[in-house]
C-alpha cells in the first residue's frame, strides 16, 4: 500500500516542476494589469531554441500611449548597459532581466511608480545573433504587452483557480500524510500483538513441557 501513495506524490511533485527540470529558461506571458502607485514588471522572455549555441543580444523596449499611433523608444540595454531613452520614464525603469551575459534570454524590466499614463501598448524587440562555427544568424524577436493601469487590484478567474487547488494539494497531501500514519500503526499495533501471542504461545508450551518433565520426574521416582 505504501508504495503507490508515494509514487503519486513523486509523479504530482514533477508534474507541477517539471519546467525546472527542462531548462533554464521557460517563456511565460507577461501580466497585462499594474496598479497606479505601485511597481510593475514587464516581462519579455524568448529562449534559444539550442541552448549549446553561443549567442548576444540587444534589446529595445518602445511604448505607445492609448490614443496615439506612434511608438516612443523608451529603454534600451546592451553590453554597455541600460539606456533610459525617454524623459517621461527617467529614474522610473530599471532592468529585471537576464544579468551577467550578453546571451540575453529574459529582457524584462520593472516599471515603478506606475501611473494612469503608463497604460498603454510596450513592444520589446529582442536583437539576437547566434554564433555558429562558419556563419552568424540575426533572429529579431518582437513580443507586445498590452498593459491596463487600474486604481485598485483585481483578481482575475486564473488566481482564484490557483488559490484553491494550492489549498486542496495541501489538504490531499495532509489527508495522504493522516493515511499513512494510521496504516503504520496499524501494521506496527498488528505486528505487536503478533509479538505477544508468540510469546505466549512459547511461554505457554515451555510451561507445558516442564510439567511434563515433572510428571516424567515422579513416575520415575516411584
Amino acid at each position: 500500500m505504501a508504495p503507490v501513495p508515494t509514487l503519486l506524490l513523486v509523479s504530482l511533485l514533477c508534474g507541477l516542476f517539471a519546467y525546472r527540470c527542462d531548462g533554464a529558461c521557460a517563456e511565460v506571458d507577461s501580466d497585462t494589469e499594474a496598479v497606479a502607485g505601485r511597481g510593475f514588471k514587464l516581462g519579455c522572455i524568448s529562449c534559444k531554441r539550442r541552448s549549446e549555441v553561443e549567442g548576444s543580444a540587444t534589446i529595445e523596449w518602445h511604448f505607445r500611449p492609448d490614443g496615439e499611433s506612434d511608438f516612443l523608444h523608451i529603454y534600451s540595454y546592451d553590453e554597455n548597459g541600460p539606456t533610459i531613452e525617454n524623459e517621461v520614464f527617467m529614474d522610473r525603469i530599471d532592468w529585471n532581466g537576464s544579468k551577467r551575459s550578453n546571451d540575453i534570454q529574459d529582457a524584462s524590466i520593472y516599471l515603478f511608480n506606475v501611473t494612469f499614463n503608463d497604460s498603454g501598448t510596450y513592444r520589446c524587440l529582442i536583437n539576437r545573433i547566434l554564433t555558429y562555427d562558419n556563419y552568424e544568424h540575426n533572429d529579431i524577436i518582437d513580443k507586445v504587452v498590452h498593459l491596463t493601469v487600474v486604481a485598485k487590484a483585481t483578481r482575475t478567474t486564473a488566481s482564484i483557480v490557483s488559490e484553491v487547488m494550492m489549498y486542496v494539494s495541501i489538504i490531499g497531501l495532509q489527508v495522504w500524510l493522516l493515511i499513512e500514519m494510521i496504516y503504520c500503526y496499524r501494521k506496527i499495533s498488528a505486528a505487536g500483538e503478533e509479538a505477544l501471542r508468540e510469546a505466549a504461545n512459547a511461554e505457554y508450551l515451555a510451561i507445558a513441557s516442564e510439567g511434563k518433565d515433572n510428571c516424567a520426574g515422579v513416575q520415575v521416582g516411584e
